[in-house]
């Protein structure tokens, strides 16, 4: 295996890191790509046991059961579910290839093929109706005091005539969206987890840290002085800056145990993906004991306020409530993690899982007590355009 600090060259080779993209291939393979580098993962040496102990000692265990064995840098990939009982995927592979960040190569700018023709059938689960009547039922729990923010979401139930490719779903969200973080990892027999999330929840490099909370959005207009005025208003919504605030304040206290030093700008900055702006705040940190890996910082902060709400105990009894499916692996992490503790994980948003002919497509909102049910109806609506058109589908 190559190291993980060998990733990231002074001039990355044209090809590199596409070449990567286009080896993935569905069944026993890991994909997962950031602004820092792109991974490509063959096979499984061991897998992560579901067990009564903590995940990260189980991870730390089965890594360290892997050098024992000969492995000279073994690496856990994959995915964890939202709810911290249920079995988490995550696998040491046989085999890890890296390369640069797939922004770095120029081969990233050709176009990946338009989807093919097909006569989808879309189901919404819930209905967009009976989701803004979740919303408004939430509100008003909120005006009269009982919790400060819950992210409800709902989900759309793709079926197609033929089988799903999953190469060229990868390819076409990766081109679309190069600078964000691309993922394609199984998440059960048969089951395909992957998308292109905007958000790192933590990443862990020696003893630095890295974590970008997004939370605040509006959609993208195709018309530039639209999209530009619509940037402009969300960085001055006072319900936006409210809802960033609370799940900023939530990361820093949830870090600040594990730093010495940790750096939270005062003022959110603006993120864009193809089909959204997000309100972001670039988190930094010096950790104060080194041996803390990146997983146990990921747990320590998941579920943010971005995901699930606050206080988060509430929240989840609400998101019980009022959704009507299970979210499984949605709003989990994804990534990878190596046995010195460095790692990245994002959370898992921007998703959908795959199986045989069909995707099942997954999308959230904040919703706070200034919160419309017509907006967040439309939010979660524009935030499944990035699916929807690698697809080739319409609500």
């Amino acid at each position: 295996m190559t190291s993980t600090q060998d990733v990231a060259p002074a001039e990355p080779t044209v090809g590199a890191a596409t070449a990567l993209l286009d080896a993935y291939r569905t069944g026993d393979t890991r994909f997962f790509a950031s602004p820092t580098r792109t991974l490509l993962a063959h096979g499984t040496r061991a897998q992560v046991p579901h067990d009564a102990r903590p995940l990260t000692e189980r991870v730390a265990a089965t890594l360290r059961e892997q050098r024992a064995a000969g492995d000279p840098a073994p690496v856990v990939v994959g995915a964890i579910a939202f709810d911290h009982e249920e079995p988490a995927d995550l696998a040491v592979p046989e085999a890890v290839r890296w390369g640069p960040a797939l922004h770095q190569d120029p081969l990233i700018g050709v176009p990946a093929e338009a989807p093919a023709d097909a006569e989808w059938d879309v189901r919404q689960v819930p209905a967009p109706e009976e989701y803004a009547d979740s919303v408004a039922r939430a509100v008003k729990r909120m005006r009269a005091g009982e919790f400060s923010k819950v992210v409800l979401a709902r989900t759309l139930e793709l079926s197609s005539p033929r089988p799903l490719d999953i190469p060229a779903l990868l390819q076409r969200l990766a081109r679309r969206d190069p600078s964000g973080y691309t993922f394609a990892v199984p998440s059960g027999p048969g089951r395909t987890l992957l998308g292109a999330s905007p958000e790192l929840l933590v990443s862990r490099r020696g003893g630095q840290l890295v974590a970008n909370p997004l939370a605040g959005s509006t959609p993208r207009s195709t018309d530039l002085a639209e999209d530009v005025r619509r940037a402009a208003a969300l960085l001055q919504s006072p319900k936006d800056l409210h809802e960033h605030a609370v799940v900023v304040d939530a990361v820093r206290a949830a870090l600040a145990p594990y730093c010495d030093d940790l750096d939270v700008p005062e003022r959110p900055t603006l993120v864009r993906t193809a089909a959204m702006w997000h309100l972001s705040t670039t988190v930094t940190g010096t950790l104060r004991e080194p041996a803390v890996s990146a997983l146990e910082l990921a747990c320590a902060l998941h579920p943010t306020p971005a995901v699930c709400g606050t206080p988060t105990p509430l929240a989840r009894d609400v998101i019980g409530q009022l959704e009507p499916f299970d979210r499984g692996m949605f709003t989990g992490m994804v990534g990878w993690g190596d046995a010195e503790g460095d790692g990245e994980w994002v959370v898992t948003i921007r998703c959908a899982e795959a199986e045989q002919d069909r995707l099942r497509l997954y999308a959230g909102a904040g919703v706070v007590a200034d919160s419309s049910p017509e907006a967040e109806t439309a939010e979660t609506g524009a935030k499944f355009r990035t699916f929807l058109n690698a697809v080739g589908a319409e609500l």
